[in-house]
């Protein structure tokens, strides 16, 4: 092989690669000088569209505080065993109706009978005591006025006599503990409603105050919100509200009936109670369903904007407004929300009635961003004439 070829072909790659390298740096220098060519033009000019800037206006919302909770029975009873014993006779389970006062099971009353005869005889030997004591007392007063007898044996008389009494009254008491406690075995629902639990089974056996149902009365259910101490301020007894339950659009209605008068310890929220008015075409309303919605506490005239427009990716929430043609950051404070025409509104402090708010989907933008604005638009001239007025 000739030694000239790997020189040749050394130098044609060195030819391709320095060629490979003048084309970098002239697309490189062309990128430069058009970039210098953009600057020396001017600065970028954000282009704002019709619907992404609206005014800052004064409205008359309708103030509501949010609520939500979960359904429970103004009447509800737990019935409990109040002997102990073997559980006999409960027949009901959850759903079925009871009425107040009706007998839904038994304790076996075997050792009661017991207990209140044994009660009972014991106070027909005390009333015999008592009818002996009560001949000789008589006796011994005759004796007494003959002269047979000494008056301290009267007296030892009478004292027997008092002892006999007190012994009688004493075993009367226990008879009629003994018969509460036989008529205690049976069990019986306080109120009118339906089982929500069975908590015990035939054949158990139950100790005092053991639980053996729930029963609750859902003709009239409440609602108990618990809500921040500064949206409980405005709330008022027979305020209306408007609850929805998922899975059915139309909506609740319920009505304030009670506030708590203190705070909860824990989370310092106040107990607000709704009394839910059942309608004609809601569906059947159980215990324990949860329910949303927002309870209307009265109107007020304040300074509004899009709630979309409030950014909080800073320490405090903050708006984008139109400063004099440039992107401006204003620090706002905001209060009440509400629905004005299908758009969701906040109130608002810190900015002048009609100031220039972006709206959320412009996205963030840095300070002194210029802005191309639609002012001859007639959309956004005849909001910012109403927001003026």
């Amino acid at each position: 092989m000739k030694r000239w070829i790997p020189w040749m072909a050394a130098a044609i790659v060195i030819v391709l690669v320095a060629g490979g390298a003048w084309r970098a740096i002239a697309a490189r220098q062309a990128q430069q000088q058009s970039l210098a060519a953009t600057v020396k033009a001017g600065p970028v000019v954000m282009e704002v569209a019709q619907g992404e800037v609206s005014p800052v206006r004064r409205q008359r919302l309708v103030l509501e505080v949010p609520v939500s909770g979960s359904l429970r029975a103004v009447q509800s009873a737990t019935i409990k065993a109040r002997v102990a014993g073997e559980l006999q006779g409960l027949q009901l389970r959850e759903g079925d109706s009871v009425r107040a006062g009706q007998e839904v099971a038994h304790i076996d009353p075997t050792d009661s009978n017991a207990r209140l005869r044994q009660a009972q005889q014991q106070a027909d030997a005390a009333k015999a005591q008592v009818q002996i004591s009560q001949r000789q007392f008589e006796n011994n007063r005759a004796l007494v006025d003959q002269g047979f007898i000494s008056r301290t044996a009267l007296d030892t008389s009478q004292a027997s006599l008092n002892a006999a009494q007190a012994s009688y009254q004493a075993a009367l008491a226990a008879a009629d503990v003994a018969r509460k406690a036989l008529a205690d075995t049976v069990l019986r629902s306080p109120i009118t409603g339906q089982v929500a639990q069975r908590l015990a089974q035939n054949g158990e056996r139950v100790a005092v105050e053991a639980r053996i149902l729930e029963v609750v009365d859902l003709s009239r259910l409440e609602l108990e919100a618990l809500l921040a101490p500064a949206d409980s301020v405005a709330v008022r007894v027979g305020q209306k509200a408007r609850l929805t339950l998922e899975g059915h659009g139309e909506p609740l209605l319920a009505t304030v009936v009670r506030i708590s008068p203190s705070a909860q310890a824990g989370s310092r929220t106040v107990p607000v109670y709704l009394a839910v008015t059942p309608g004609t075409n809601q569906p059947v309303l159980r215990q324990g369903l949860f329910v949303q919605g927002q309870l209307d506490v009265g109107m007020a005239e304040m300074l509004t904007a899009p709630l979309d427009a409030v950014r909080t990716d800073k320490p405090a929430p903050y708006v984008q407004v139109a400063d004099g043609g440039r992107v401006a950051h204003r620090t706002v404070r905001t209060g009440q929300r509400a629905q004005v025409d299908g758009q969701t509104v906040v109130a608002i402090e810190g900015l002048p009635e009609g100031t220039l708010v972006l709206a959320g989907r412009v996205g963030a933008l840095p300070e002194g961003t210029a802005l191309r604005l639609p002012e001859s638009g007639p959309a956004l001239a005849a909001s910012t004439a109403s927001a003026q007025h």
